[in-house]
């Protein structure tokens, strides 16, 4: 079947832009071909600095034939409903319509709509201006004398020529034929801008790749992105050192060139006194270069690798020359930054924010630092830290966001902090807690296991949570503007891999007293059930722990729900889960029908069949057992004396019936139940269970 090549040719499209333009392209393609009838076997995007491309496999030569049925009036209906049947339908008359019978309805007019399908290259032909026209680029801009006009083509940069073949492999492709924005389309593109600028004319997707690739333009992003890293650890290899590796870096560098050109520049030793991670960012930001360090001692050193866009004739002298004197330029400024800074102490940048609202209906940032110190001091205890140390931790924390450094890379913050501070003297636990409080900032980052680094990091994220939960700014849906969800699972990691035993409610009620307290453990709980399937847990589990009543210690959940999923693996627990939840149901049933609840004892005299009176007899042993288990946190032996009520419960539901004629009788039945339902709750809410 034939396939589709697709590319716009233009001026540079951003590097920031070009994965999410590649994406955009397939589905908007994709998803008119579909609509159209035009299923395909396969498709690929790719994105360079001047191109955007798509080759789509499989499409089918001509779009399928579609015959409809179309309902019209019954045939005793007036003039006017009929004559308007007839013009939808596209009849001349009703001797075109059929007549379909309906015994009860009467008969009716049927239209047989009967279209034949349209060659695929027309349609695409349709579909690729209609793309081209409404392609979602953030931005966007119009050039040339037809930008002036209504309806002028809007693309990233000036659109050069678009490619639009389309045909089978055994034969030459046709050119899709259709002009958008005064381009018209063809088969022909041209390689790289200086290296090889001649036109290429091409068929389909493969030669197209082969062609470019003699011009020196590698049309696939990831190839690109490999090319970069291959070449860059070899060269700084080459010289004792080891590449930084940056994938945030790589892909940004692959945006930036077609041809992949790795070079190798150096700077002024004398700038290794600015911390590393500073001259890092300087690099990084200003020149979108590597750094790399020496293979022995894991420090950096003076040099870094860039990546050219080609091939110079003097092997890259003038490009390293020139970027060397940027760097030095960046670097100087760095350094006067970095020393300014150390002038003055982290306490003395601190009255600047009572003057800084941190969000107009929770105050100033002066005020939520106040918060936190109240807060670590009162988590300090609960986490085994210092109480004078984790408060001067929180006291200091944000200070460096009035730095000069910081201000100029913002990713440091906190980094910077702790350089700062170990410069002026504070205790290093102090110091390393001000690094580490914004901790974990994702599911890759490290979890701080200090104990005052604990306490800061979860007084920040907890003041954060209550804050907003008190004037009722919660995430909505996809929005989650002051990333209370990633807060949520700092929290969560930093109580779960450190084993801290904290209940949540009363820190909430600490943190702020007007924060609804259990809507946000709630949402704890939505957390908790992402990170715990991420790990394979079950989240009705999660769901099944949580509606027990005062279930906010995160550490005790976790180890419920660890023990009741073990349980549930057994034959006892899945049959002992099958019973309470049938146990459950005939309560919820019979207790909505009789408008109240069985939730007094059974009386023990009313007892009649062995069955019953044994699975009494069981469900007072198992509570008994299950509950001094609880009291020592032992929840396998609790879910094993649980299980002793698996055989009493299936005899029960054999033999007895629960809803007989004696009303006295099949109350005390249903409140037998309830104990079944009761006594299972002290480990887990079985009605939230699946299965």
């Amino acid at each position: 079947m034939p396939d589709l090549l697709l590319e716009f040719f233009s001026e540079e499209i951003p590097a920031r832009m070009q994965a999410r333009a590649a994406e955009d392209l397939k589905k908007l393609v994709t998803d008119r071909l579909v609509n159209a009838g035009l299923t395909y076997e396969g498709a690929t995007a790719f994105a360079t600095p001047r191109r955007l491309a798509l080759a789509v496999a499989g499409i089918p030569v001509r779009q399928p034939d579609v015959k409809e049925e179309r309902k019209g009036p019954r045939i005793d209906a007036n003039e006017k409903a009929i004559a308007g049947f007839l013009k939808a339908a596209g009849l001349a008359s009703v001797e075109q319509a059929k007549i379909e019978k309906d015994p009860k309805k009467g008969d009716f007019y049927v239209a047989v709509i009967e279209k034949a399908g349209r060659p695929a290259i027309d349609v695409i032909g349709e579909i690729v201006p209609e793309v081209t026209t409404a392609f979602p680029w953030p931005k966007a801009m119009r050039w040339g004398e037809a930008s002036a006009r209504p309806g002028a083509l809007n693309w990233v940069r000036p659109l050069h020529s678009i490619i639009a073949t389309f045909g089978p492999e055994t034969e030459e492709p046709e050119i899709v034929k259709f002009e958008v924005g005064g381009v018209a389309s063809s088969d022909i593109t041209h390689g790289h801008r200086f290296l090889a600028p001649d036109a290429i004319k091409v068929k389909r997707f493969d030669d197209y790749m082969a062609k470019l690739e003699k011009a020196k333009v590698v049309v696939d992003p990831a190839r690109r992105a490999q090319m970069i890293l291959t070449d860059a650890k070899n060269l700084a290899f080459a010289q004792g050192f080891e590449l930084i590796e940056d994938e945030g870096l790589l892909a940004e560098a692959a945006g930036l060139v077609e041809w992949p050109v790795v070079l190798m520049g150096s700077f002024d030793a004398a700038f290794l006194s600015i911390p590393e991670e500073v001259i890092r960012a300087t690099i990084r930001n200003n020149q979108k270069c590597f750094v790399v360090r020496d293979l022995n001692t894991s420090k950096l050193v003076n040099k870094f690798i860039l990546v050219s866009n080609i091939e110079a004739t003097d092997g890259g002298k003038a490009i390293v020359a020139g970027n060397e004197r940027v760097i030095r330029a960046r670097l100087s400024d760095a350094k006067f930054f970095y020393e300014t800074d150390l002038k003055t102490r982290l306490e003395d940048r601190l009255p600047k924010f009572e003057h800084i609202v941190f969000h107009e209906k929770l105050g100033t940032q002066a005020e939520r630092i106040n918060r936190m110190i109240a807060l670590a001091g009162h988590l300090a205890p609960i986490v085994n830290a210092d109480v004078a140390l984790a408060e001067r931790a929180a006291w200091l924390c944000k200070a460096d966001l009035q730095t000069e450094v910081v201000g100029e890379f913002p990713e440091v913050q906190g980094l910077m902090g702790r350089y700062y501070a170990e410069a002026q003297g504070e205790d290093e636990a102090v110091a390393h807690a001000i690094e580490d409080h914004y901790k974990p900032k994702g599911p890759d980052d490290l979890v701080p296991a200090e104990p005052v680094s604990i306490a800061v990091a979860l007084a920040d994220k907890i003041d954060i949570l209550t804050g907003f939960w008190a004037i009722d700014e919660k995430p909505t849906g996809s929005k989650d503007p002051y990333a209370l969800r990633r807060a949520a699972l700092g929290v969560i990691r930093l109580v779960l891999d450190n084993n801290v035993r904290m209940p949540l409610l009363p820190v909430f009620a600490k943190a702020r007293s007007d924060a609804d307290g259990r809507d946000l453990l709630s949402f704890f709980a939505d957390r908790l059930k992402v990170q715990l399937r991420e790990q394979g847990a079950r989240h009705d589990l999660v769901d099944a722990v949580f509606a027990l009543a005062g279930q906010d210690d995160l550490v005790l959940i976790v180890r419920r729900i660890e023990a009741l999923a073990k349980f549930l693996e057994t034959d006892d627990g899945k049959n002992l889960l099958a019973g309470v939840k049938r146990a459950t149901n005939i309560l919820r049933i019979e207790e909505k029908k009789d408008k109240l609840e069985y939730t007094e004892a059974p009386d023990g005299a009313m007892l009649q069949q062995a069955e019953e009176k044994e699975l009494a007899a069981a469900i007072g042993v198992a509570k008994l057992e299950a509950d001094l288990a609880i009291v020592r946190e032992d929840f396998a032996a609790a879910m094993t004396a649980m299980a002793k009520l698996r055989p009493r419960v299936d005899a029960f539901f054999d033999k007895v019936t629960v809803n007989v004629d004696d009303v006295a009788l099949r109350a005390n039945r249903l409140r037998l139940l309830n104990e079944i339902r009761v006594t299972t709750r002290a480990v887990a809410d079985f009605s939230k269970i699946e299965g």
